[in-house]
C-alpha cells in the first residue's frame, strides 16, 4: 500500500533518492563496498563528503568566507555549541516563538547572559511578534532565532535587522525549501532528518570570523571541549573523528535531487503551490481551523485542529487507513499537524485535502 508520510521527522524522502540509495546500498559504484562500509578516509568517501559540501555551497549559494561543517548532536548539541563557540562579552539575544527557539534561549543561558527580545508564548506560539530595534542588545555577540517552528506551524517571513550583530538562525525544518541570502546570517544549522536526509547529520553554516580558537592566549575566554568547538571541524573538514558517513551520503543525494529538479526557486515555487491548497481546503472547511496567524503561516508544518480532541483522534485514525500517515500533531499541542516538506508530492496534498473535505462533510 502506498502512503503518503506527513511526519515532522524523520521524514519523507524522495523517491528517486530512496531508489538510488537502494540500488547503490551493497555496492557504491565501482568500490564493491557499501558507504556505510567504507572508511571516513579512504578515497571513496572523501569524493562522497566533498561532493555533498559543493552541492550544498551551489544549491545554498553559500559565500566562500563561510565553512559547511557536519556535526552530530542534532539542533539539540547546537543550543550548546553556539553560545560557548559564538560567546566574546558574553551576551545574546533571542526571540522565543517556539518550542526549540525556547531550548535554545533556556541552554545559552547556562553560558552567557542570555536575553528574551520577545515571545509569543502568550497566544501558543501561534504568530511571530513584532520586534522592537531599540531592545536589542547592540554590543551582543549573536541574535537567535528559530526560522520555521516546526511544532506550531509559523515562520519568519522577514528577518530581524540585527545591524553588525550576527544572525543566527536555526533552519532545521526549513532549510531548502527556498532562496536564503546566506551573507544575511552569521549562522545556520539544521539537522537534516526534515528536508536534507535522514538523521544522523546537522550541518552549520557559519562565517569564518566567527570561528574561534581555544588555545594559547584565546584560553582565557573558557575551555570548549574539542568535540563541541567549531574550529575542530573547520580545521578537519569534518573529518577529526569519524562523521555520519550514510547521513552525509543521503543528504548529497537529496542535493543532486534539489538540484535535477529546478533549484530553491522552483522547491519554493511547488511549496506555495502546496502550502496554498492546504490552507485553503482548511479556512473552506466548517470543521477544521489553522491557529496560527494568516501573515505568518508556515510553508513546511501545516498544524489545524477541530476543537475536539475525540474528532482529531477519529481524523488521524481514519486518515491513517486512507494512507495519510503521521498527521497527530505533536504530542505537546495535539490535533494534527501535515508536514508537507520539498519530497511531499501535489499528489499527496490533494489526497489530503480530498480527505480533509469528506471528512468534513460526513462529521458536520
Amino acid at each position: 500500500m502506498q502512503v503518503y508520510n506527513f511526519s515532522a521527522g524523520p521524514a519523507v524522502l524522495p523517491r528517486e533518492v530512496l531508489q538510488k540509495a537502494a540500488a547503490e546500498l551493497v555496492a557504491y559504484g565501482d568500490s564493491g563496498q557499501s558507504v556505510m562500509e567504507m572508511s571516513h578516509r579512504g578515497a571513496d568517501y572523501e569524493a562522497i563528503h566533498k561532493g555533498c559540501e559543493s552541492l550544498l555551497r551551489e544549491v545554498m549559494a553559500i559565500p566562500d568566507n563561510y565553512k559547511v561543517l557536519f556535526i552530530q548532536g542534532g539542533s539539540h548539541m547546537q543550543f550548546e555549541m553556539i553560545p560557548q563557540n559564538l560567546r566574546k562579552v558574553g551576551k545574546a539575544d533571542f526571540v522565543v516563538t517556539g518550542q526549540w527557539a525556547g531550548k535554545a534561549y533556556s541552554e545559552a543561558a547556562n553560558y552567557l547572559e542570555a536575553k528574551l527580545i520577545v515571545s509569543s508564548k502568550d497566544k501558543t506560539f501561534s504568530y511571530i511578534p513584532e520586534l522592537d530595534k531599540s531592545a536589542f542588545t547592540p554590543d551582543a555577540d549573536y541574535f537567535h532565532i528559530c526560522q520555521n517552528n516546526t511544532i506550531f506551524g509559523s515562520r519568519f517571513v522577514d528577518l530581524p535587522d540585527t545591524g553588525s550583530v550576527p544572525l543566527v538562525s536555526d533552519m532545521s525544518s526549513c532549510i531548502l525549501s527556498e532562496p536564503v541570502d546566506v551573507s544575511s546570517f552569521g549562522l545556520i544549522y539544521a539537522c537534516a532528518q526534515k528536508n536534507m536526509g535522514p538523521s544522523g547529520v546537522t550541518v552549520v553554516i557559519v562565517r569564518e570570523d566567527l570561528i574561534q580558537d581555544f588555545e594559547g592566549a584565546n584560553a582565557a575566554r573558557g575551555h570548549v571541549p574539542t568535540m563541541l568547538r567549531y574550529k575542530t571541524y573547520a580545521d578537519n573538514d569534518s573529518l577529526y573523528n569519524t562523521p555520519p558517513t550514510y547521513s552525509i551520503y543521503m543528504c548529497g543525494l537529496v542535493l543532486e535531487w534539489v538540484k535535477s529538479n529546478g533549484g530553491l526557486a522552483a522547491m519554493k515555487e511547488r511549496n506555495e503551490k502546496k502550502a496554498a491548497l492546504l490552507y485553503n481546503a482548511i479556512d473552506s472547511s466548517a470543521l477544521f481551523s489553522n491557529p496560527v496567524a494568516k501573515k505568518d503561516r508556515s510553508l513546511m508544518n501545516v498544524t489545524f485542529v477541530t476543537g475536539n480532541a475525540e474528532l482529531d483522534k477519529k481524523f488521524i485514525a481514519e486518515a491513517k487507513s486512507a494512507g495519510l500517515v503521521n498527521l497527530g500533531g505533536h504530542r505537546s499541542v495535539g490535533g494534527m499537524r501535515a508536514s508537507i516538506y520539498n519530497a511531499m508530492p501535489l499528489e499527496g496534498v490533494q489526497a489530503l485535502v480530498d480527505f480533509i473535505e469528506k471528512f468534513d462533510k460526513e462529521n458536520k
